[in-house]
C-alpha cells in the first residue's frame, strides 16, 4: 500500500498552510499590487521619475535576490558561489549569450508596460494583457511545432472575443474629467506589443534551454544581468539629458520603490507557483487578481468605469484562462499528469 507523500507547507501553531496556497496568494497579491501601484505612481502620486531607470532597478533587485537564492540552493561558501557564477557566465559564455535575446525582449516588455499603465486603467490593462496566452500559443505552434487540442483553440477564440469586448468598452467611454486619462490607443498598442514580446521571449527561452540542467536562479541571474545592461542602454538613449540634469533617482518616492520591488519579485513568485501549484489553481489566482484589481480601481482609485461590455469581456477572458490552462481537468474530470518540473524553463 502506497503511503501518501506529505503535502509541503507551513505549520503555524495548530494551523497547517500548504505552500501551494501561500504561493497562489502571493501571486494574486503581487499581480494586482504591481499593476495598481505602477498605475498610481504614473498618474496620481505626483512622482515624476525616469521610467527606464525603474526598469533597470527592478532588474538589479531581481539579480540580487536570485544570487541570494542561488547561494541558499547550493549551500556552499561565497567563494564557491562566485566560482560557479564565473563558470556559467564566462567559461560558458556562448550559452549565456543566447539569453540576450529574451533579455532584450523582456526589457522592452517592461518599458512598454509603463507606457500602457500611464494610459490605461489597471483593469483594462490586466484583462488585455491576457492576450500573452494567445501570442505564446501561436509562437509555440510556429517555433516548437506544438499541437493544440480543440479545447485550447476554443479557449483562444474566447480570449480574443473577451478582449475585443473589453476594447469596445474602452472605445465607448466618454472622455473623463480627471487628468489621469491618457491616450487609450497608445496604451492598447503598448499592451499588444508587450504581449507579442512576452509570447515570443517565453517560447524562444524554452526552445534554447529545453533539456539544460541549470538552476532557475542561475538563469534569472543571467537574464537579469543582460537586462540591466540593455536597460541602461534604454536610459542613455531615451533619458540621458534628463538623468544628466537631475540624476538617475530623480522623483523616486516610497511608492516608486514599492513598484521596483514588486516588479523584481514577480519572476520569483511565478517560480514558486509553478513549483507548488497546478494550472487550475494558477488560473483561479489570475481570475481573482483581475477581480481584485477591478474593485480597487473602481472604489479607491476612481479611474475605472464598469460597463456591460467590460463585464462580459472580462468573464470570457477568465473563462478562456481556465480552459487553456486546465480544460481537460475541468470538463472531463481527468487527473492532471504527474509533472516533473524543469525549473530552468520557468518564465522570468
Amino acid at each position: 500500500m502506497d503511503v501518501p507523500t506529505a503535502l509541503p507547507g507551513l505549520k503555524v501553531g495548530v494551523v497547517f498552510i500548504p505552500y501551494r496556497y501561500i504561493a497562489l496568494v502571493l501571486l494574486m497579491v503581487q499581480t494586482s499590487a504591481v499593476i495598481l501601484t505602477m498605475r498610481y505612481s504614473l498618474t496620481k502620486s505626483g512622482a515624476h521619475y525616469v521610467k527606464t531607470s525603474a526598469v533597470v532597478m527592478s532588474e538589479v533587485f531581481k539579480v540580487v535576490a536570485s544570487v541570494g537564492l542561488l547561494w541558499y540552493e547550493r549551500k556552499g561558501t561565497f567563494a564557491k558561489l562566485i566560482g560557479y557564477l564565473r563558470h556559467e557566465m564566462i567559461d560558458k559564455w556562448r550559452d549565456a549569450v543566447l539569453l540576450s535575446v529574451p533579455a532584450c525582449l523582456y526589457t522592452l516588455q517592461n518599458n512598454l508596460l509603463f507606457i500602457a499603465l500611464a494610459n490605461l486603467d489597471g483593469t483594462t490593462y490586466q484583462v488585455t494583457y491576457q492576450l500573452k496566452i494567445f501570442t505564446a500559443a501561436i509562437f509555440s505552434v510556429i517555433l516548437l511545432g506544438r499541437q493544440l487540442d480543440a479545447i485550447k483553440w476554443v479557449a483562444l477564440f474566447l480570449l480574443m472575443a473577451g478582449v475585443s469586448l473589453v476594447q469596445l468598452h474602452s472605445g465607448d467611454d466618454k472622455p473623463k474629467a480627471h487628468p489621469t486619462q491618457g491616450s487609450t490607443a497608445l496604451g492598447l498598442t503598448a499592451v499588444i506589443l508587450a504581449c507579442c514580446t512576452s509570447g515570443f521571449a517565453g517560447v524562444y527561452f524554452e526552445k534554447i534551454l529545453k533539456g539544460a540542467k541549470v538552476s532557475v536562479w542561475m538563469r534569472n541571474v543571467q537574464l537579469g544581468l543582460f537586462s540591466v545592461i540593455l536597460g541602461m542602454g534604454g536610459v542613455i538613449y531615451n533619458d540621458f539629458e534628463t538623468v544628466k540634469q537631475d540624476g538617475f533617482f530623480q522623483g523616486y518616492t516610497s511608492v516608486v520603490w514599492v513598484v521596483v520591488t514588486l516588479q523584481g519579485v514577480g519572476g520569483l513568485v511565478i517560480a514558486a507557483v509553478i513549483k507548488y501549484a497546478d494550472n487550475i489553481l494558477k488560473s483561479f489566482a489570475t481570475s481573482l487578481s483581475i477581480i481584485a484589481t477591478g474593485l480597487i480601481s473602481y472604489f479607491f482609485m476612481a479611474d475605472f468605469e464598469m460597463s456591460m461590455n467590460f463585464a462580459g469581456g472580462t468573464c470570457l477572458v477568465m473563462m478562456a484562462t481556465f480552459l487553456y490552462g486546465s480544460g481537460k481537468e475541468l470538463i472531463f474530470g481527468a487527473q492532471p499528469k504527474k509533472k516533473t518540473i524543469n525549473m530552468n524553463l520557468l518564465p522570468k
